[in-house]
């Protein structure tokens, strides 16, 4: 058990080392952490939360929180948000809180097509509970009682600022768009180091193909193809999925991986037969919808993770009298 502690222990600061932000497979169940261009962008009150439990077989080395809420001004054709995100890795619950809120602004450029910019201002804070890690001197005394000569770090919950920027593009049946984060390369450093986090850049899209709907209830089917790219620091990751909904019922499959693409780094070396396949399934019941997804994971680390779980629940609901009908964005829900 203390070999294990350690090795869930290093690969959770190995993670965070290379600068990776936490994924969610359901990112369209979360979409002000996908981009703030989504900030009101269903035209009405908005509440989500995310719940990601990856690698379980790991004693639950990587678990994300998230928490959101964003609304439509309507008179201003703008959305405002507020993002909550809880990342923690290893067994020294290494992790990262950000808080942030989030603008949108909804320009319609033609009759048939809109676009979002978003921007996104974050307060951020990583931090380590110095008192749960074992270290190689408690391991080698056999016995994890006595104390270190290892040093705690000078400021264990390190504070710091960011700003994202995002634009989305869409239709009535089409949607694409793109995210810059950590345009302020914010200082995670633990011991006064400069360890600055890297930008990452993502792009998203996709189109319904099938969309049915009758005269009171105007969409309740649709069949959606979507894909999800990001680039941080020497990762690549590429989704590609489709999404079936029937009311209420909301099936999805996802690809996720780069086959035979090995990164700009010559260590990096990626499977060729890419990360994981992911399965969804969502019930949408008037204004909540409730949605499930499993990872499971195809690279050479299948035997050893036990893939990731991840919950999303969300409650929309209106405020204020909606005074016309305003097109809202065609992508999927979950």
């Amino acid at each position: 058990m203390k070999r294990l502690a350690l090795v869930i222990l290093i690969v959770g600061l190995f993670s965070w080392a290379k600068g990776q932000d936490p994924q969610f497979t359901q990112f369209y169940a979360n979409p002000l952490y996908l981009a703030p261009s989504f900030a009101g962008a269903t035209g009405q009150d908005r509440i989500t939360s995310v719940y990601r439990n990856q690698w379980p077989e790991l004693n639950n080395v990587f678990v994300t929180y998230s928490f959101s809420y964003d609304h439509f001004f309507e008179n201003f054709n703008s959305g405002v948000g507020i993002l909550l995100i809880r990342d923690v890795a290893g067994s020294g619950n290494l992790g990262i809180l950000n808080a942030g809120v989030m603008y949108s602004y909804d320009i319609q450029v033609t009759d048939e097509f809109h676009l979002r910019p978003g921007i996104h201002f974050n307060y951020t804070q990583q931090g380590i509970d110095y008192h749960k890690l074992i270290w190689n001197d408690q391991l080698s005394s056999g016995s994890t009682g006595g104390g270190t000569i290892e040093q705690p770090p000078t400021d264990p919950y390190k504070p710091d600022v960011d700003f994202s920027a995002s634009l989305l593009g869409y239709t009535e049946r089409l949607w694409f768009g793109f995210a810059v984060d950590h345009l302020l390369r914010p200082n995670y450093g633990l011991y006064n180091n400069d360890a600055r986090w890297p930008i990452k850049y993502s792009a998203f899209g996709g189109a319904q193909i099938i969309k049915k709907g009758r005269l009171l209830n105007p969409i309740d089917e649709t069949l959606s193809l979507a894909f999800h790219f990001r680039h941080q620091y020497i990762y690549t990751q590429l989704d590609l999925g489709v999404y079936w909904y029937k009311a209420p019922l909301m099936l999805g499959f996802w690809y996720r991986g780069i086959p035979f693409f090995k990164g700009s780094n010559p260590d990096y070396q990626k499977d060729p037969r890419g990360d994981a396949l992911a399965f969804l399934v969502g019930y949408k019941l008037d204004q909540l919808r409730v949605g499930y997804s499993y990872d499971f994971t195809i690279s050479n680390l299948v035997s050893s993770t036990g893939g990731a779980h991840e919950v999303s629940i969300t409650y929309e609901f209106k405020t204020t009298r909606k005074k016309r009908n305003a097109r809202m964005v065609p992508c999927p829900e979950f």
